[in-house]
């Protein structure tokens, strides 16, 4: 594999030494012993936007169909909207009724951040921590900045840091998976011509298969085939979702060095850190993760031991743009690139943008699976379109768009 291929520093020698003497004796809640935890105590929202109050005075989830959509307004009749992540709110949403909801109402939205301490204890919601938590609690967090980009007149982005790309250049992701190596091809080939990406990913193994592809030897032909077919200049991701133990997760990412691959996604099960590690000591190329990890103190140790090269917080799954940003926050002091994973359906593209473009240490391209044509919806800021693989943040306050209010009148207030 040349060097000059990567994309992304695999070492960090000068952000290590600066880890290197840190202790690791006992920790208290008071005291932060590393610079990491001192990263993590480091407001997020801009309160300082935000002089007067903002107090929640009803906070909704309203559903047509399998769409979930979350509707907050304050006491001075500010509104946000939000469209939820339907894949898992389908199931998920009595959560947001019944253990989220009711905590919110006359909270002040400036104190967003003290209040996710809090919702995690209320009703000890902290035994939910996972999609079953995060996900409901992201679609409010949307929707409140929503509301308060509305206020500050901002888009979301100028709320959690400062704009550093206000264009999103993006890869073009898929999931082939079931179909044969020369089936697959084609479909990335159909995918790349409609974005005009000039970076990609596609799926290997069988997703947390235990070393099985699906179907068998696609993978072996599937890593040399997508080079080949895209050349030298196109930028190639590969994700396995967990598919391999290290041993062979190794073994796979050394075809991929071989083909100068530029990330592998998630080697082996995305909760077996030390294998992880392993796997990341093992290779040349950079190994990314994070897409299922729900805490902060987990995403905190694969950063500070080195046992990821990118990470890859998904801001439904883990709960918002705000604790994500703490995560690319620690990643930046250990100069680790962070390129969020981007779930399912709804709006999930949008609020991805919005983060990315605060996000100092952003990669170089961000995923993309197409935009939701179900949603009627308009932004005056941008085409909200792939124009030769680049998408332009929308820049008018808040989420940047308005949903067809005649759309949001058809859904019903769940409970």
């Amino acid at each position: 594999m040349q060097p000059t291929r990567r994309h992304f520093i695999k070492s960090a020698a000068t952000a290590s030494l600066a880890f290197a003497s840190v202790s690791e004796g006992p920790r208290s809640f008071e005291q932060n012993a590393d610079p990491l935890d001192d990263i993590l105590a480091k407001p997020v929202l801009r309160k300082e936007l935000f002089p007067e109050p903002v107090i929640i005075d009803r906070l909704e989830l309203l559903r047509y169909k399998d769409n979930f959509i979350c509707r907050v307004t304050s006491t001075d009749g500010a509104e946000g909207i939000s469209v939820g992540n339907n894949m898992q709110l389908v199931s998920l949403y009595p959560i947001f009724t019944v253990r989220l909801q009711p905590f919110f109402s006359g909270k002040d939205a400036r104190d967003w951040e003290q209040l996710l301490e809090e919702v995690y204890v209320y009703k000890s919601n902290y035994k939910l921590q996972n999609l079953a938590l995060w996900v409901p609690l992201a679609t409010i967090e949307f929707a409140v900045l929503d509301m308060l980009g509305k206020i500050a007149q901002k888009p979301i982005g100028e709320l959690i840091g400062k704009v550093y790309h206000p264009k999103i250049a993006v890869y073009q992701a898929n999931n082939f998976r079931g179909k044969s190596a020369e089936e697959s091809i084609e479909g990335i080939k159909r995918q790349v011509e409609e974005s005009q990406a000039k970076a990609l990913k596609f799926k290997v193994g069988g997703r947390m298969s235990k070393n099985a592809d699906y179907p068998p030897n696609r993978t072996e032909k599937l890593i040399p085939l997508v080079r080949e077919t895209f050349g030298d200049d196109m930028t190639i991701y590969a994700d396995s979702n967990g598919s391999y133990d290290a041993t062979e997760a190794i073994r796979i990412g050394r075809m991929m060095e071989e083909h100068a691959f530029d990330f592998y996604e998630e080697p082996v099960p995305f909760d077996w850190y030390e294998e992880t590690k392993e796997v990341t000591n093992a290779v040349k190329i950079p190994v990314a993760g994070g897409e299922q990890e729900p805490s902060m103190r987990n995403f905190r140790w694969l950063i500070k031991e080195d046992a990821l090269d990118i990470v890859q917080p998904d801001i439904f799954y883990f709960g918002g743009m705000i604790r994500s940003m703490k995560v690319a926050r620690m990643a930046d002091a250990k100069d680790k690139p962070c390129i969020p994973h981007i779930s399912g359906s709804g709006l999930g593209y949008l609020y991805m943008m919005h983060f990315v473009s605060a996000v100092p240490n952003a990669g170089p391209y961000h995923e993309f699976k197409g935009f939701n044509n179900e949603l009627p919806l308009e932004s005056t800021t941008s085409s909200l379109s792939s124009v030769n693989g680049v998408v332009t943040v929308p820049t008018a306050p808040g989420l940047g768009v308005t949903i067809d209010p005649d759309y949001i009148a058809k859904h019903e207030v769940v409970g």
